[in-house]
């Protein structure tokens, strides 16, 4: 299957719907794909369509109000025939051609069958959204250690909750939104351990003051929080997890300045389920390969760079939302709408329609993006977190690499980057291609704290190689027609 359109848009998270209502109500012709079965990513994700009716997720979600609007929108496009939704399709390579852009993707729809599918565009937008960032402790490979947004996803995607009694442990404030879920759905959660101290944000009140509505949010959460009588804990972290097959204690502690557990405060915890977070990483798979330049951010992660319309550094190519720097959904939908406006203009397709004008979009993402920074620099990583590890801790899950390992790599081997001790360890080589280790290996790699960027991988997603013989018959017969 091979199909043109005037803007592939691949990602129908915040971003990708918004930049998609946009673009549909403007003329073009777009291209909407998704590795999901519904739209929404990972923020407004839901139960089947044919489950909803039974399981009440909706007091789980913020925004719906705008995520029912876009749906309208983008339904309105469809019926127009200027959208073309292709859900479960899972998008493993983007490149440039003389004409825009080839875009290869398998559609997963009739699993385990899968269909090469190959869709080019002169334009290209990229909203791939982030995914949780993690750092290992002892114990953390154990069955019913979890990311946060893993419990998050089960209670969105399925009202499941994932224990009876929980720990959460991380920086930043999504540990209270899932605390405030689970506890509204009965389970006992123990203690939200937070690794920042409750003054971080002192220094930063502008951003505060310019966007009260997070004010009204977290007061939202702390309410209930409250009525359900969990103890959030300042400046603690979980710094191991015991348990045989599954995890059925932690162990938390308070922290210096530094990061490091305070002597005399370690404490165990009983639990049956840990969840753990530590802040995003933006998904740059597919914009690596293309050559777009990318920024430091202030949560120690690169991002594409973009201008103040959302276009990147490679002509054609644009990016919204977490890729461009993980600062949350209204954000993500500001920017989607700013860069599918930047489409129209640069296709001659006139101004995006709307209310909004580029300007009022523009000062929004300032606002929301000055809120983002703020945030990464009152949540940041510890700066002695590895002092939670011993040598026979596991870092690299699929590869099963030690932290010893990866610290002889660094002192014997001089390694100085995730890269390079992906080389002399494999770290990085398994089933999740680096995502849930690399960022962890790279801190321990990097001495002066370099932000971390993902390598680059020419297959962004695992692919079988029946698909890929498929996209070779098509090209096969591409070819034909040329001739």
């Amino acid at each position: 299957m091979s199909e043109t359109a005037d803007l592939i848009i691949v990602g129908a998270g915040p971003a990708g719907m918004a930049a998609a209502a946009t673009a549909v109500a403007g003329g073009l012709r777009v291209v909407l794909v998704d590795s999901g079965t519904a739209v929404g990513g990972q923020f407004w994700r839901h139960p089947p369509q044919e489950a909803r009716p039974a399981i009440a997720t909706e007091d789980l979600h913020h925004g719906l109000r705008e995520y029912r609007a876009l749906e309208r929108e983008l339904s309105a496009g469809r019926a127009a025939g200027r959208l073309d939704l292709r859900l479960a399709h899972h998008v493993w390579s983007a490149v440039r051609e003389e004409a825009g852009f080839e875009v290869h993707a398998v559609d997963r729809r009739e699993a385990p069958q899968e269909t090469a599918v190959t869709l080019r565009a002169p334009r290209l937008l990229v909203a791939t959204g982030a995914y949780d960032r993690q750092l290992p402790f002892p114990g953390w490979d154990l069955p019913g250690v979890l990311t946060v947004g893993g419990l998050q996803a089960l209670l969105k995607g399925g009202g499941v909750a994932a224990g009876s009694r929980v720990v959460l442990g991380g920086t930043g404030p999504f540990l209270l939104p899932v605390a405030a879920g689970l506890a509204a759905r009965g389970v006992e959660v123990v203690t939200v351990c937070e690794a920042a101290g409750p003054l971080a944000w002192l220094r930063h009140p502008g951003a505060l003051l310019r966007n009260p509505g997070k004010w009204a949010e977290g007061a939202g959460y702390a309410v209930t929080l409250a009525r359900h009588r969990v103890r959030v804990r300042p400046r603690t972290a979980i710094i191991g997890a015991d348990g045989g097959d599954r995890v059925s204690s932690v162990r938390i502690a308070s922290l210096d300045p530094d990061g490091r557990p305070r002597p005399g405060t370690e404490r165990r915890i009983e639990a049956d389920t840990v969840g753990v977070g530590w802040g995003f990483t933006p998904q740059l798979d597919l914009l690596i390969p293309l050559g777009c330049e990318l920024a430091d951010f202030e949560d120690g992660n690169t991002a594409v760079a973009v201008d103040d319309g959302q276009r990147t550094t490679v002509a054609g190519l644009y990016a919204a939302g977490e890729a461009c720097g993980v600062g949350g959904a209204p954000l993500a939908v500001a920017e989607g709408r700013l860069a599918a406006g930047s489409v129209l203009i640069d296709s001659s397709a006139g101004p995006a329609p709307g209310r909004r004008t580029p300007a009022a979009l523009r000062a929004e993402v300032a606002r929301q993006r000055a809120f983002a920074r703020a945030l990464a620099l009152a949540h940041p990583i510890p700066p002695g977190w590895s002092s939670w590890l011993t040598d026979e801790t596991v870092v690299c899950r699929c590869e099963e690499v030690t932290a010893g390992a990866v610290r002889a790599a660094c002192a014997e081997g001089g390694a100085r980057d995730h890269r390079q001790v992906k080389q002399l360890t494999r770290a990085g080589m398994g089933w999740c291609q680096g995502r849930m280790c690399g960022p962890a290996v790279h801190c321990l790699a990097s001495p002066d704290q370099r932000a971390y960027t993902p390598a680059e991988r020419l297959v962004a997603t695992p692919v079988t190689l029946g698909a890929l013989a498929d996209l070779d018959e098509n090209q096969q017969e591409t070819n034909k027609e040329y001739r």
